[in-house]
């Protein structure tokens, strides 16, 4: 078998080594940089000190907001025979610091702990009075058969192990729900949408829809959607801050 001949070595200019290694050492210096800025920020947020006013402006809005929770409460009465759905899609807008201890806890309850998360629930007497007890930090409404599949199929994920998996095989969905007779994504979709009879065993298996934020930033106002607001009962028009949020 012949020999085969020796490719030549490529040609690389001294300049361009020389350049390249300026590069490298500019990239391994500017990392250093960063990592130092990022280790200062985080010992100054330690040693940071709060105005005293700040605290009380805190304590003041927490309580206003329990006031005003007790006050919604008197005043609205909410009834699931007065709505046009049995499903509705339920979508924390708000709620950071100016929350009162038991708005943070149902919110906990309604597994709405980050802002932009969603989550499907049943349209009860139990449910209504929390969506009723948390509206300044929500907004809610009837989601259609279009919405609940897209949900699912984008950014459907379910819980395995106390873990989030995402629902790209439906194997998955039948080891977690193939007792109740649900083995794949469309099972699923069809007993939201209908809110079947493992309608509760469902949602639970969800993880909450982790939805994006808009391009354009919205304001999330607390005054009712009725009352040219953003918070309370959208009805059929979660569907348009759906396709905004998916």
């Amino acid at each position: 078998m012949a020999e085969e001949e020796s490719q030549p070595l490529a040609y690389v200019h001294e300049t361009v080594l020389k350049r390249r290694k300026n590069n490298e050492e500019w990239a391994i210096k500017r990392r250093e940089q960063l990592d130092a800025r990022k280790k200062r920020k985080k010992e100054d947020l330690k040693l940071a000190i709060r105005r005293p006013e700040e605290f009380v402006k805190e304590y003041r809005d927490k309580e206003l907001d329990h006031i005003r929770m007790k006050r919604r409460l008197k005043r609205q009465k909410l009834s699931s025979d007065s709505l046009k759905s049995d499903l509705l899609f339920v979508i924390r807008i708000r709620g950071l610091k100016d929350m009162h201890p038991r708005t943070r806890k149902i919110l906990n309850l309604l597994r709405l702990r980050h802002i932009l998360s969603g989550v499907f629930v049943k349209a009860n007497e139990a449910t209504l009075k929390m969506l009723l007890s948390v509206e300044p930090f929500i907004t809610y409404g009837y989601p259609n058969l279009k919405s609940v599949r897209e949900l699912i199929y984008k950014k459907g994920c379910g819980m395995i192990e106390k873990q989030r998996a995402p629902l790209t095989n439906n194997n998955l969905i039948e080891q977690a729900l193939g007792k109740y007779g649900i083995i794949c994504i469309e099972d699923i979709v069809h007993e939201i949408a209908t809110v079947g009879s493992h309608f509760k065993e469902v949602t639970k298996f969800l993880w909450p829809f982790k939805l994006k934020a808009p391009e354009r930033r919205l304001l999330f106002k607390k005054k009712p959607y009725k009352d040219g607001g953003d918070s309370g009962n959208r009805e059929e028009r979660i569907n348009e801050l759906i396709d905004k949020l998916n």
